[in-house]
Order: structure tokens, then sequence, then C-alpha cells
């Protein structure tokens, strides 16, 4: 009997596999979100997460070193095989087309299937039963005057350092180690944010991350929330939760910050609460900016000594990471966030206030006499 060869050109095939997968899912979210995200990926992430999650250091970062290397050793080889037989040259670059065709073809399929169907699941609105819909300015203004009075009495519960910039006194692998607390509680409510998953990692690289503008990095192929820890320390337990919402497959990032503050003031620690609180705040104040300036300016002068020095930590350290580095790197992520069906790209941000409007109004904290 002669025996079938498999053709590894054959894997060029799960590209517009791939493509199809995707097309399908963008247009099922209903079985998206019961037979993929709810039951299929949860028990993938699980299962990956809880096997990086040995390992004291990031995976993710591992890998990425690794392929860079691999990437660049391998450019030298071929460069070095063209230059000894220069006639060969078109041969050796088909070859290296065809490799590369084959691995963006099963990164991709790999991609779908670990976590990238979860851009086509039902609108966390949904899940959560919030009711979404057209805001008035009045609202956004008591949301804001809501927002302000939690972040001042939340500052005077935190520590601050020599600076009078808020601090954790036991460091950043302290933050990380206890944000698994913010999702404990929040699965009492919703059960979709539980699970036992692998823990948050900092990143080796967070100077670099800094220089591009990112505050973490969800890698799906380890499962690995990875959070940028060179930054001002009140904004890293927002940030863990955030990429922790990721791994518990919220994709959309307006979603996943919403799950990022949900999950942050339901935490039992007040630096997690107050972190969530000034990031709500950054959001709604810049939205309420946009509509209403003056009003934006009455309000922010209400807040408290410490949440203006904080803020100013924020902006000092931004300012300082300025670059070229960072605005390729938005760029890049604006381009990500597009191809996987977030078409603001990374406007679609600032729809979290549409969340929290959501929010406040079901649970009546904001409310408009007409």
């Amino acid at each position: 009997m002669k025996k079938l060869k498999f053709n590894i050109m054959y894997l060029i095939l799960l590209f517009p596999l791939s493509l199809g997968l995707s097309y399908l899912a963008a247009r099922s979210p209903i079985i998206v979100e019961q037979a993929y995200s709810n039951f299929i990926y949860r028990y993938i992430a699980q299962f990956i997460s809880n096997i990086t999650g040995i390992f004291p250091f990031s995976v993710a970062e591992l890998i990425i070193v690794a392929t860079i290397i691999t990437v660049l050793v391998n450019l030298i080889y071929r460069l070095n095989e063209i230059f000894k037989q220069p006639k060969e040259w078109k041969s050796i670059l088909l070859k290296q087309l065809k490799l590369a065709a084959i691995t963006i073809s099963v990164i991709y399929f790999v991609f779908l299937i670990v976590w990238g169907l979860n851009y086509h699941r039902e609108p966390i609105a949904s899940m959560l039963n919030l009711e979404v819909t057209a805001s008035s300015v009045e609202e956004l203004v008591l949301l804001n005057k809501y927002l302000i009075e939690q972040a001042n009495e939340l500052r005077a519960l935190v520590v601050e350092d020599t600076s009078g910039i808020t601090i954790s006194p036991k460091g950043t692998r302290d933050i990380l180690n206890r944000a698994e607390l913010g999702f404990i509680v929040a699965s009492e409510i919703y059960p979709e944010l539980g699970g036992r998953y692998g823990r948050p990692k900092s990143a080796l690289f967070s100077t670099i991350l800094s220089y591009q503008g990112i505050g973490g990095v969800y890698f799906p192929f380890t499962a690995e929330p990875n959070v940028n820890v060179n930054r001002p320390h009140f904004l890293i337990p927002f940030t863990t939760m955030h990429e922790i919402a990721h791994q518990r497959g919220v994709a959309r990032e307006d979603e996943a910050n919403y799950i990022g503050y949900i999950t942050s003031i339901m935490h039992p620690d007040y630096d997690f609460q107050y972190s969530g609180t000034m990031m709500a705040l950054n959001y709604s104040m810049g939205a309420l900016r946009r509509y209403d300036i003056e009003k934006h300016n009455e309000l922010r002068a209400g807040f408290s000594p410490g949440v203006v020095r904080d803020f100013a930590a924020w902006s000092e350290h931004s300012q300082k990471h300025q670059g070229v580095v960072r605005e390729a790197a938005t760029r890049i992520n604006n381009a990500y966030l597009q191809a996987n069906a977030q078409m603001d790209g990374v406007h679609s941000y600032g729809r979290m206030v549409d969340l929290l409007i959501a929010y406040y109004r079901q649970t009546e904290t904001i409310q408009i006499m007409y």
C-alpha cells in the first residue's frame, strides 16, 4: 500500500481557512459566545495559562526574543547563501517566501483558535445586562462628579511617597499577586469572569513598553497578561485588571477597560479601587472636555491635591517617553485593532464611557430629573 506524504505547503491553506472562519464568526456572535468564548476558549486559556504560570518570568517575552533572534540569524544565513551562490538568489528567495507564507498562515490560524475569535463574541453589555443608549451631557457631568468624589475619598486612603505620589509600599510584584482578588469578587456577580488562570507577569522590557506608550500586553499564545511596571504605581492595578480581562476572553479594548474598572472597584484593597476610579475619571473627563470645556475645567478644580499630583506624575512619565517609537507603536496598534473588527481603531477606547454611564444609570447612582 502506497504511503501518502504530507506536503508542508498544504499549511498555506490555513490562511484562507482562517479568513473563512473569521468571516463566519463575525456573522454568528451568539454561537461564538456560547460555543467558543464560554466553553472552548475557557478550557484552552486555563490549560495554557496554568502551564506558563508555573514560570516566574514572562514566557511570552522569551518567545518574542527567541523569534527575533531566529529571524535575524536566518536572514544572515540566507544573505550569506546568496552571496556564495548569486545565481541561485531567485530560488533561495522563493523558498523563504514560501516559508514566510506557511509561518503566517499557521500563526494566524492558531491565534484565532486560542483567542482571536473572542473579537466576534456578543458585546459585553449583553453579558452584563447593561442597556447602552445615547446619553446626555448632563449624565456625563453627573458621572464625572461621582468619580471625582470617589477619587478624592480613595486618595486619602492610599500610601504616597516622599514626593507626594501614590505608591505601593510592597512593590509592583505585590500588586500583581493581589490582582486576582478583584476577579474572585466580581465572578460572584458575573460568573463568566471566574476560572483558574495563571497569574499576571511583570514585563522585563517595561521601559521599552513605556517608550511605545503601552501599559500592558496580553500574549494569547501563552495566555499571559504582561504588565508594564515602569509607570506610576497608581496606574498598575487597573492595567493589570485590563490585561486579565483579555485573558478571560474580553477582546475589545473598550470592554477590557470596563471590566478592568469593575474588577478594580470590587477589589477589597483601596489601591485597586483608587486605580480603577482614576482611570475611569480620566476617560470620562476626556469625554466631557470634548463636549463642554468650561464644565470640564470647573469640575477639574474639584480634584484633591493628591489626585492632581498623581495625574501630573502620569503626564510627566508620558512626556518623558514621547517619541517616534511611540508614534509607530500607536499606528501598529491602530492597524491591529482595525484588523480585528474594531473599526474605530484606538478611538474605540473612548466608548468605555458609554458603558460606565450605563452601569451607573442601572445602579441609580446617576439620575437625571426631567
